[in-house]
This record gives structure tokens, sequence and C-alpha cells, in this order.
């Protein structure tokens, strides 16, 4: 997969990876966070993984276990399946953990969806993959990624097909950057609140690092897919500076 990965993201874009992660975070455990942009990033960061010498297990929407074939693949490849909007998501978080225990890298969204922010900055986060962080002491690296999103349309087989089409003649570039650990120390997950605090730490760090990818685009995207809806009712404020 993450061989495919490439051939495909090279057909239709030039991928542009930055960062690296230490030899000591390389031998495992660690969570990779990284922000949502569009149905096409999936496929970018498990290309930039593969070009970056690492094989996370993917937390992914259980759909995508449910679809003839790819369901096959995703559990033969040890992806993480999540259970959004059901009774056991929550059993989500220990299948993680388990993960975690026997050394695996882990990447998800915190998002928990595709960005719906005008400016496609990262939303508010779900606690997930925070309070799995808490409490197993794994550390977190933040993942920004920034041009997918010009790939492929946010949904709709026409749209779709257009843009990925229009893609393989202009290849647009398609930036992973990887960050430094998130800064979760003085947060006891004993104490309310501490999840949501870890989260937003973590979306912080996102932001930041997304900021540095898009530094000719500072509010709103140069490119605007007209069939993304738009919502700020999750928007995201960050931190101020200490």
């Amino acid at each position: 997969m993450l061989l495919l990965a490439r051939v495909v993201v090279g057909a239709v874009a030039r991928l542009r990876v930055t960062g690296d992660v230490p030899a000591g975070l390389r031998a495992g455990p660690v969570m990779f966070a990284a922000n949502h942009i569009g149905p096409f990033d999936p496929i970018a960061i498990t290309a930039a993984c593969g070009k970056a010498r690492l094989a996370p297990r993917l937390m992914a929407t259980g759909g995508l276990f449910r679809a003839p074939v790819v369901g096959g693949v995703m559990r033969a490849a040890g992806h993480i399946r999540i259970n959004r909007r059901q009774a056991d998501v929550a059993a989500a978080v220990d299948d993680v953990a388990a993960a975690l225990a026997v050394g695996s890298h882990v990447l998800g969204y915190p998002e928990g969806r595709i960005t719906l922010d005008p400016g496609m900055w990262p939303e508010r986060g779900k606690t997930g993959m925070a309070r799995v962080a808490l409490r197993t002491g794994v550390t977190v690296v933040p993942v920004a990624q920034w041009g997918a999103h010009e790939v492929a349309a946010w949904g709709g087989f026409g749209p779709t097909v257009r843009t990925v089409c229009r893609s393989l003649v202009r290849r647009p570039v398609v930036r992973v950057h990887f960050g430094a650990p998130v800064d979760l120390s003085g947060l006891d997950p004993a104490v309310p609140g501490a999840a949501q605090q870890a989260t937003d730490r973590i979306i912080d760090a996102i932001t930041a690092e997304l900021r540095a990818l898009r530094p000719d685009e500072p509010r709103l995207p140069r490119y605007v897919d007209p069939v993304r809806p738009l919502s700020i009712q999750r928007r995201h404020r960050p931190r101020p500076a200490p």
C-alpha cells in the first residue's frame, strides 16, 4: 500500500515531504496526528509516510472496512476501524491503545472529519487521540499537509473525476511536514478537562506546522473546491502564545 500510494500520488501530484521523526521515536510506539483537508489526503499522507520510511496503522472510518476489496486490504494491513456515530465508537480507544502496546505507529485525524472551515484550517478536535496519549504516555507527532485538496474534489463521481483528470495534467504540489512532538506535559488524565486541553495542544501544533506550509495563503486557500460545504461551527481558536 505504501508503494501503491507513491505511484498514485506521483501520477497526479508532486509530493514534497519535510521534517523528520527522530530515531528514538521510530522504534515505536508513536502517534501521528494529521489535519484532514480532503478525500485524497489519506493517499497523499500514506505516500509521504512511505517516503519517510514509516508504516503507521491508520485510524479509518468504519465505512472503508465494509467496502468490497478495500475493506479486506484495510484489515490485512492492520489498520484500525473507527465506527463514528455508533455506540461502540469508544472501543476504538482500547484498540488504539492495544496497537501502541505492541510498539505500533498509529496515524489519525483528531478533527474526526474533513475540515469544513472556510479557510481550511484545522477544526476543533475530538478527544479520542488525546485520551489515548494521556492514558499511555505515547508521544504525539503533528503532521501538516497541504495541496491534496486540489487533487480530488469533495464528493460526487463527476466532480471527483474532473479534478483528478485535471491533476494528471497540472500535477499540483502536495506538501507533508512531520513536526516536533507535542508538549503534553503537566496534564493529568484523571483531572476533568485534561483530554480537551491535550486535544487543543495537538490541534495548535498541527495549525502551526500548517501555517508554515501555506505562507502565501494566510487566511483563505488559493484553490477553492466549489462542492465542499462550509461551516464555522467547529472553528478552532489557537491558544495565545505564552
